[in-house]
């Protein structure tokens, strides 16, 4: 009798279980592959996702790239843009925006890389890469500006940042447990390596010094999740990932995510500067990648300069954070 009773409350478990698991995709839907694509440069890149409250929708910042444009040359084609801006009502399915409203171009050419947007008192802050110029090369000076915004429409210019090289780039803020901001960012001038910045109100910066020291990286992202501070960089052959108690010393685990191609459209390259985000303890990573720049890349050089942005789900187990990138995406984000 008590084997019957267990085995009874085993199933009614197991049928249970399945039934929260449909529940749970019933009211969301894999995303597709790729998750988006900029309808005027095909060149989409380092993405960034925020929930406008004012529309209620999600925004994605991108930096774009003009991968069409295959005339000039050298890097010229990752220069010369401006942000783009895709909108989702669940973070699943993208439509093109617009391009951000930076009215700031001390330049006559400008660029526009990397933005980083968080929200904190009902004002949104930007922190965007600024080049000041379109260039075939990647020698020139390359700073951080700071800029707000009420709509993530249109940007204010409140400043450029004073940081440890006039060759920074890919800024990251998050809030430290003490309640101060803390900057992460790349400083290309020491190897690429990812240095700090604190800060008390978002305005007024403190250059610090490197974060991690094991290996250089772009597009740092940190955030909070299963009870861990995290650090994700781009190191060129995949994400590195990073761990931490306090969000000030920081330890490396063993293998890299996104480093093994993926099987899906757009994706059987490494993934590249991503972004995290945490809604209701599931964890998205939403990242770009080259398509055409596989083993060997494609003959194309439009297929080898354009860029897809991607989206999946990040695991936890034993201390470490996973990604199965070929797996579907069920993802439903909520305010």
């Amino acid at each position: 009798m008590k084997t019957v009773i267990k085995l009874s409350f085993v199933f009614l478990l197991l049928v249970s279980s399945t039934s929260i698991f449909a529940q749970t995709n019933k009211h969301s839907k894999p995303a597709p592959k790729p998750l988006f694509r900029d309808p005027i440069y095909d060149g989409a890149a380092d993405p960034v996702v925020i929930w406008n409250k004012g529309e209620k929708k999600w925004f994605m910042f991108y930096t774009n790239r003009r991968a069409k444009d295959t005339t000039v040359g050298g890097v010229e084609w990752v220069h010369g843009t401006r942000i783009g801006i895709a909108e989702s009502k669940d973070g699943a399915t993208w439509k093109y925006r617009d391009t951000a409203d930076i009215q700031y171009r001390p330049t006559a050419g400008y660029t526009h890389w990397a933005p980083e947007i968080i929200e904190h008192n009902g004002l949104y802050h930007m922190y965007l890469t600024y080049v000041p110029g379109v260039f075939k090369d990647w020698s020139h000076p390359r700073n951080i500006l700071h800029l707000t915004s009420t709509n993530l429409l249109n940007w204010k210019y409140e400043s450029t940042l004073k940081l440890a090289t006039d060759k920074v780039i890919d800024a990251c803020v998050a809030r430290m447990p003490n309640g101060n901001w803390r900057m992460w960012y790349n400083n290309e001038r020491d190897h690429k390596s990812i240095y700090y910045a604190d800060s008390k109100d978002l305005y007024s910066w403190t250059d610090g010094k490197k974060a991690v020291a094991d290996q250089g990286g772009e597009g740092p992202k940190v955030f909070t999740w299963k009870g861990k501070y995290w650090m994700i960089t781009d190191v060129w052959r995949g994400l590195a990932v990073y761990s931490s108690d306090d969000m000030l010393n920081w330890k490396r685990q063993p293998d890299n995510i996104l480093q093994a191609p993926g099987t899906g459209a757009d994706d059987g390259v490494i993934g590249g500067h991503a972004d995290i985000v945490v809604n209701h303890d599931r964890a998205y990573i939403y990242y770009f990648t080259h398509p055409g720049r596989t083993t060997p890349p494609a003959t194309s050089q439009y297929e080898r300069q354009r860029s897809s942005l991607q989206v999946a789900e990040l695991k936890y187990a034993d201390g470490k954070l996973t990604c199965d990138r070929n797996a579907p995406t069920y993802i439903s984000l909520k305010p």
